[in-house]
């Protein structure tokens, strides 16, 4: 079993969104047999709770349900997961700083590294992305203070950045 984790920081809004759609895109290529999905937040802010409505609205609208509840990514989640998807910077820190190895390190990546457009993104947010070191990956934007709009645009990032990680998966394990 290939397991992936996805982690923001409240586990409410965009990790939950690449949760569903990740979970859809594999129920879809068959492959629910072989690949775990999960989601969690680097803090304890809203556990148990589904996720925030206007993800789960935006994800109704494009046929992809978002089922999880809030949870902690906790130490132990670095021995269950062979992929964790930190959604920008300042969480993967987090996840680096918890890591006991150079091996759970290794595993924990932006999940925009599997974004073809990211890189794009990346450039054209130069001045931004630039002040806060990211020159090769971008950050999935936090939609939780902004609008109806924002959320759409997470959803977009989050399905495109899920298609090439499950791309990869198949890739590097062989799978058809």
């Amino acid at each position: 079993m290939i397991r992936v984790c996805f982690v923001c920081l409240g586990n409410i809004c965009r990790s939950p969104t690449a949760e569903g759609i990740m979970q859809h895109l594999v129920r879809e290529a068959g492959l629910s047999h072989l690949i775990e999905v999960d989601s969690a937040g680097t803090e304890a802010y809203h556990l148990g709770e589904r996720a925030d409505e206007r993800s789960r609205a935006t994800a109704r609208r494009r046929g992809v349900t978002l089922e999880s509840r809030g949870r902690r990514f906790d130490a132990e989640d670095f021995e269950r997961f062979d992929y964790v998807l930190a959604m920008d910077d300042e969480n993967l820190a987090r996840l680096h700083r918890r890591a006991r190895s150079d091996a759970e390190r290794a595993k924990t990546v932006l999940l925009r590294r599997f974004d073809p457009d990211a890189r794009a993104d990346a450039r054209a947010d130069a001045g931004a992305y630039a002040s806060a070191g990211a020159e090769a990956d971008a950050s999935v934007p936090d939609p939780y203070y902004g609008g109806a709009s924002g959320f759409e645009d997470v959803f977009d990032i989050c399905d495109r950045a899920c298609r090439g990680l499950l791309e990869h998966i198949r890739r590097e394990h062989g799978l058809a």
